[in-house]
């Protein structure tokens, strides 16, 4: 699920030239971008370095209070508090606010049934970065720049894997998962027609990125190599991690 747009466009800046004076956009894509691409992607596999890719995750039961997410130490509404979460509400149109899309816990006192938190983190390991850094101490910044961009898209494309991975595991009845709700067509994925949304704390509807280091005590990343710096920043570089909503109406949204 690499979203080559992303990558050409974003990351490697491929951009083509209006009217006749030169090549397309979708001209450069199968000239440069693509080629360049396989390449890569053929040289990082052969060097092992794709091999260091890794996924840490789970399924927390959890309850809302308010404006708060409660995680519990057992799929109870009355079980202990494990760890609680803060969000802040709009100011206007919706008003909405993360813990909208959670049960509360007098919803889950009258179903008998809290929610179900799902967290994640992947990181596609070192290696892709010391590379691309030695790519750029020998002054070969074309190739730092595609081999940067690269980390950085197949580290969302993982990404975007496991959240389908986790619709796939979260079940409506024995015979029908989540994800029986995808688009058919990749490209939809990446306009986000699936069911629900993940949120990355430092952004958006969930500022408060001091929450991340919550989060790192549910995962414990450091079993695939991820750690926490004192600044709050993943390492390796090209990790990122999120919580899932699974709420049909949870859509990205800021506040």
């Amino acid at each position: 699920m690499l979203d080559e747009r992303a990558l050409f466009l974003g990351q490697w800046g491929l951009r083509g030239q209006r009217g006749a004076d030169g090549p397309s956009y979708e001209d450069l894509v199968e000239t440069e971008g693509r080629p360049r691409l396989r390449y890569w992607l053929d040289r990082l596999s052969t060097d092992g370095i794709l091999a260091h890719a890794a996924v840490v995750y789970g399924y927390f039961p959890a309850v809302s209070e308010g404006d708060e997410v409660v995680v519990l130490t057992e799929p109870a509404a009355d079980a202990e508090e494990r760890y609680r979460f803060r969000f802040p509400r709009q100011q206007r149109g919706r008003f909405l606010c993360i813990a909208d899309f959670v049960r509360s816990r007098e919803h889950a006192r009258e179903r008998g049934q809290v929610d179900v938190l799902p967290f994640q983190l992947v990181t596609m390991g070192q290696p892709i970065a010391d590379f691309a850094n030695e790519l750029f101490a020998a002054d070969s910044y074309r190739d730092y720049l595609e081999v940067h961009g690269i980390g950085v898209q197949l580290t969302e494309a993982l990404a975007e894997y496991w959240h389908r991975r986790i619709r796939e595991e979260l079940r409506y009845s024995a015979d029908r998962t989540m994800a029986a709700e995808d688009p058919d067509a990749v490209e939809d994925y990446f306009k986000l027609g699936y069911r629900g949304a993940r949120f990355a704390f430092g952004y958006g509807a969930c500022p408060d990125l001091e929450d991340r280091a919550k989060m790192m005590q549910l995962l414990e990343p450091d079993r695939i190599g991820v750690t926490l710096s004192e600044e709050l920043q993943l390492h390796p570089e090209q990790s990122t991690d999120a919580f899932v909503l699974h709420h049909p109406e949870a859509k990205y949204f800021n506040v």
